[in-house]
């Protein structure tokens, strides 16, 4: 048996790559940096979009309200917001059965104080129970806060 040569001691080893297809350029680098950048894109947006609705144009909170008889009902309602935009805010006066019995959209104009408590009649078709804030929303923000 021949002794094997300094030359074919290297040779197995090309010989395994070749048939395995482990030699040239890895893309391995490129596939987990590509994935990197695609991740830290997802993150950055979720901070924004958290960010954005954390911090709405306007906000509201139902202060109280009162059955005043069967066809009316008064609410107070606190509206704040961040800038000077036209707020639009639902309120809805419920029976007892969870049925709407009356509905009022306020218009809070841009020009008015920021921060301000407002009173709200609301006409009812029937005796109500209890009156929902649903929310105010501004022309950039659809989902009533």
């Amino acid at each position: 048996m021949p002794e094997p040569s300094a030359s074919s001691a290297a040779t197995p080893t090309s010989d395994l790559n070749a048939r395995y297809g482990r030699g040239g350029r890895s893309w391995r680098p490129l596939v987990i940096g590509g994935l990197g950048v695609v991740i830290l894109a997802g993150l950055a947006w979720l901070v924004w979009a958290a960010w954005v609705q954390s911090n709405p144009p306007v906000t509201s909170q139902l202060n109280g309200f009162e059955i005043v008889s069967p066809t009316s009902a008064k609410a107070t309602m606190k509206v704040d917001r961040t800038k000077s935009v036209e707020a639009s805010c639902r309120l809805q006066a419920k029976a007892a059965d969870f049925s709407i019995v009356g509905e009022v959209t306020v218009t809070v104009t841009a020009d008015s104080p920021r921060h301000q408590v407002l009173p709200v009649t609301l006409t009812t078709q029937r005796s109500a129970t209890t009156v929902v804030l649903v929310g105010c929303t501004t022309a950039d923000q659809h989902r009533p806060h």
